[in-house]
């Protein structure tokens, strides 16, 4: 009789926890996002004599001791042209207010599409997650600025979760689209992370984080499009990809002379 008359009291307790830690666990995802938006950049070219203003080329963020910063290789594969001068660049603020930072490419990996490049000044880094490799369901979220240029310097956060880890190979639509070229990335393949998320072809080199810490679990470097570069803005797929943060540690040790 006591039990059972302490059962409503006990759900009323339950449901008022419960909507008192949702409107906490809102605010802590908040201070997050602001957090990684302090270290995310854009990439972008600096070439006076051919554009006003930066090209802005793809996301990148912030690592190490501030110093360095990682973004996708295919974002700085552009060779500089030695009759100008031009530079890479990362894009530090919002609207207006940007702080330009000169970047050197300093290290590559093209197998995992990742650059590191050294910037002429310090911005404040981001912490990067163990190499542990996160399991399908996991909620992940990603700051970075989805159109470039279009849409001006305003950084913008996705939420999805990781739906599978996959082979690194660009999926085809049906088996008679597989190439030659394909079929040889399938002998020295690396594993990554297909995501139910939207991201578009500017979130190349976003930092993928875990929405409660803030900690880096892998960099955004690919959406699946259904059709044109364009048709990725009017009708994505909500399909991307992103390489695990292991290989931004290897990159960031082989460039202090650890491996």
């Amino acid at each position: 009789m006591l039990g059972s008359l302490n059962k409503p009291m006990l759900f009323c307790t339950i449901f008022l926890l419960s909507i008192s830690t949702h409107p906490r666990a809102e605010q802590e995802f908040i201070d997050v996002v602001e957090r990684v938006t302090e270290s995310t950049v854009a990439i972008a070219l600096d070439a006076p004599y051919k554009h006003a203003s930066p090209r802005v080329l793809g996301t990148g963020f912030i690592v190490d001791d501030g110093s360095y910063a990682i973004t996708n290789y295919h974002v700085v594969s552009e060779a500089l042209d030695p009759k100008y001068v031009e530079n890479y660049v990362v894009l530090s603020g919002e609207g207006t207010v940007v702080k330009k930072v000169k970047a050197e490419i300093v290290k590559i990996d093209p197998k995992h599409d990742l650059a590191l490049l050294k910037l002429d000044s310090n911005l404040p880094p981001l912490k990067l997650s163990t190499e542990r490799m996160q399991g399908p369901g996991t909620d992940i979220a990603f700051t970075g600025f989805p159109i470039g240029a279009v849409l001006g310097i305003y950084p913008a956060t996705h939420r999805g979760y990781i739906s599978a880890i996959t082979p690194d190979v660009i999926p085809a639509m049906n088996s008679q689209q597989l190439n030659l070229k394909m079929m040889q990335r399938l002998d020295s393949v690396s594993l990554i992370y297909q995501l139910d998320a939207i991201a578009y072809p500017g979130n190349s080199g976003s930092p993928m984080y875990d929405p409660k810490s803030g900690e880096v679990v892998g960099v955004i470097n690919k959406v699946l499009v259904k059709d044109t570069k364009e048709s990725a803005l009017s009708s994505p797929t909500g399909i991307s990809y992103a390489i695990p943060v292991k290989y931004v540690i290897k990159l960031l040790e082989s460039n202090s002379g650890k491996d």
